[in-house]
């Protein structure tokens, strides 16, 4: 009992150490780069990586597509105070599953990295020091405080504004999704002006709300950025890049084929989206008749039992004999055969 201060002491020296040792070898193996940090309102990030998701599809046989990201202050006129110097923001769009999420967090990590005095996961970073990193990310609510998700986020992104300062690093992800359309929109509009005429932070927003995107024009350190995506025999490609500009489309009923909705649904949403977009820009809302959303489409007849399919279905191949797998394709070619003479 006696020695219980000098083994915390020891156990404190062997665990920093051990953190050291451990971040060494990671760089090493990973290629990551020494960090320049300095008292700047700089973060430039060139071929930027996330260390968990690189490492998922590297398991996978994948490949991280890296990206860059200059959230840099621009440099000041003559006579301009260092208080009104003030650090990019990014508005982000593009499809769900694009990587946008992965994109806020995988910088978010990198200034958290560089000024533990890590190395950090990219060609290279010129991070100015960070005073405090907010993130607002993901939908959960919080049933003991009878909160919903929408008011958790409200109380996270109400934070965000009242603390961030113009050394602040900021990631929203999709702020006001949780309300009525145009609510949400309002919100996130005026969050995003605010962040860059009060906090003056470094920030990356990504939104759905293309609408964001005319803030570029009339707010100089606002700048668009996309995911970029390619459409190939009516299927997405998502691509995970980053690059200047706006997505034309969010994709939506396209990622819920891939997650596999009914075909029948994908169908009607598809002829709703298309109603929808004939509309003129700020014409008022149609009502149910105008847009029958709740009509029941007409039913399709059921395809009929395939035989062909059915006995396929039913084969296990490792169970036959080489006489009954001969059988088997008398037995296919004649159903063929009826098939196409019919």
């Amino acid at each position: 009992l006696n020695q219980t201060e000098l083994l915390r002491q020891t156990a404190d020296a062997l665990a920093r150490m051990d953190v050291a040792l451990g971040l060494a070898d990671l760089a090493a193996d990973e290629s990551w780069c020494r960090p320049r940090v300095d008292n700047s309102l700089k973060f430039e990030i060139r071929n930027g990586r996330h260390p968990v998701v690189e490492q998922t599809l590297r398991d996978e046989g994948q490949i991280f597509v890296a990206n860059d990201c200059n959230l840099s202050a621009s440099a000041m006129e003559a006579g301009e105070s260092p208080l009104l110097e003030g650090g990019q923001l990014w508005l982000v769009t593009g499809p769900n599953m694009g990587g946008k999420s992965t994109f806020l967090r995988q910088n978010a990590l990198m200034a958290l990295l560089a000024q533990i005095g890590a190395y950090v996961p990219a060609q290279s970073a010129h991070i100015g020091v960070v005073d405090r990193l907010f993130s607002r990310v993901g939908a959960s609510d919080d049933i003991a405080r009878g909160r919903s998700t929408f008011m958790v986020e409200m109380v996270e992104t109400a934070a965000i504004l009242n603390r961030a300062t113009n050394r602040s690093l900021v990631i929203l992800d999709e702020i006001g999704r949780g309300t009525a359309t145009f609510d949400g929109l309002s919100i996130a509009w005026a969050t995003a002006e605010a962040l860059h005429e009060n906090n003056a932070c470094r920030a990356l927003f990504a939104t759905h709300f293309h609408e964001l995107t005319a803030l570029a024009k009339t707010h100089t350190r606002v700048s668009n950025h996309t995911m970029k995506v390619r459409e190939w025999e009516g299927e997405v490609v998502f691509l995970h890049e980053v690059g200047a500009g706006v997505a034309d489309r969010s994709y939506g009923i396209q990622v819920a084929r891939l997650a596999g909705l009914p075909e029948e649904v994908l169908e009607r949403a598809r002829a709703v989206l298309t109603l929808l977009e004939q509309q003129p820009h700020g014409a008022s809302a149609l009502t149910l008749d105008e847009l029958p959303l709740f009509s029941r489409p007409a039913s399709k007849e059921k395809n009929k039992p395939d035989p062909l399919h059915e006995m396929l279905d039913t084969l296990r191949p490792d169970e036959l004999t080489p006489r009954q797998a001969i059988d088997i394709l008398y037995q296919l070619k004649k159903m063929r055969d009826a098939d196409s003479s019919r």
